[in-house]
């Protein structure tokens, strides 16, 4: 599958709010977790069904439910009907290929962003939707797949480090908010890092399979740029919504949080720019290697042509050649030979053609 876009060929002519899943199914069941906490305890539990979180959409505990699979529309069906949810947000929800955004419902703020994480082993960026819902007392995360980036959240929840277990839910969903875009900034930074080692390898001559490394953090660049450039614009619109469901103690770290995005986005654009300095560094570098070469064969073939001429006159088959009956003729012709090598080298050198 492609990994810019996404097919929608499923749900082309279906009305709007149609729950059509569109994607490669990740996983083969789905998985529900339940935390809930306040600033005494947390207790962490799976669903079985999603309809048994009903109780903890007016639960005074703050409530995380996180979804590790989305393929199954009844399931996205009954979790809408369990917290009244928009048709047309359980519609993005399935939509893997949705681009990030924030939509701003009566009862919940929604956020569908990319959770990207970095392949050593294809030297690869691997992408996965997140959607996040906010709602008064509970935030819902729905994944692809298990696995994620989320690991520091929870350690925080369940150790109560930091202020997540004496905030509400909107601070939780800035923290995921936040985590996602720390793991932004960890890829930016190595391929950062690829990008000024391709660098050392250019002024090096690194060889000839610099042109397809290139190539390949290039394409890498393009698909963060494409990622992460479009969650940096719903953040922007949340840290200026006015909305009931985050509190004044929040915005300042949204207004934190825009600024690492905006990190984030500016990296990715520097480095996009210095691969194609570095192209162009090595394009110049192949001329001038290119240009150094034809110097030194036309100066040789400069310098053959004349002796090349002598020796064709000195072995013409002339009767009357008083040359030929010389003892040191042979001498005297390879010393002209020379005396004239000698001579273009030191008028090349004067012209600074050497």
């Amino acid at each position: 599958m492609a990994r810019f876009f996404r097919k929608r060929d499923k749900n082309r002519g279906m009305p709007p709010g149609s729950l059509i899943f569109i994607g490669s199914r990740k996983v083969e069941e789905i998985i529900v977790t339940i935390f809930n906490y306040d600033n005494e305890k947390v207790t962490i539990f799976p669903l079985d069904d999603i309809r048994e979180a009903a109780p903890y959409r007016t639960s005074p505990e703050i409530t995380w439910i996180n979804v590790d699979g989305i393929h199954d529309p009844d399931v996205i069906k009954n979790l809408g009907e369990t917290f009244d949810l928009h048709p047309l947000l359980l519609e993005d929800i399935l939509n893997t290929g949705q681009r990030p955004k924030l939509d701003d419902f009566d009862s919940c703020l929604t956020i569908i962003t990319k959770m990207l994480q970095w392949d050593e082993g294809s030297r690869k960026i691997i992408s996965e939707q997140v959607s996040i819902i906010l709602g008064d007392t509970w935030v819902i995360t729905l994944q692809e797949q298990p696995g994620d980036v989320f690991d520091t959240v929870r350690e925080r929840i369940n150790k109560a480090k930091g202020r997540v277990r004496n905030c509400g839910a909107d601070y939780l969903a800035y923290a995921l908010l936040d985590t996602i875009v720390d793991n932004y900034i960890y890829i930016v930074e190595r391929i950062g890092e690829k990008v000024e080692d391709l660098e050392v390898l250019i002024l090096n001559n690194g060889g000839g399979h610099i042109p397809t490394a290139i190539n390949a953090l290039k394409q890498e660049i393009h698909f963060l740029r494409k990622s992460i450039r479009p969650v940096q614009e719903a953040i922007l619109k949340l840290t200026k919504l006015e909305t009931p469901l985050i509190e004044e103690t929040t915005r300042p770290f949204l207004k934190d949080l825009q600024d690492h995005i905006t990190h984030a986005c500016e990296a990715v654009d520097t480095y996009s720019d210095l691969l194609s300095d570095h192209f162009n560094t090595y394009n110049s570098l192949i001329n001038n290697r290119m240009n150094d070469i034809m110097r030194v064969l036309t100066v040789i073939a400069t310098i053959f042509i004349p002796i090349t001429f002598l020796a064709g006159i000195y072995g013409m088959n002339f009767d009357y050649m008083p040359e030929l009956r010389w003892k040191f003729a042979y001498f005297i012709v390879w010393g002209l030979f020379l005396l004239v090598i000698g001579g273009m080298l030191s008028y090349f050198k004067k012209k600074k053609w050497l």
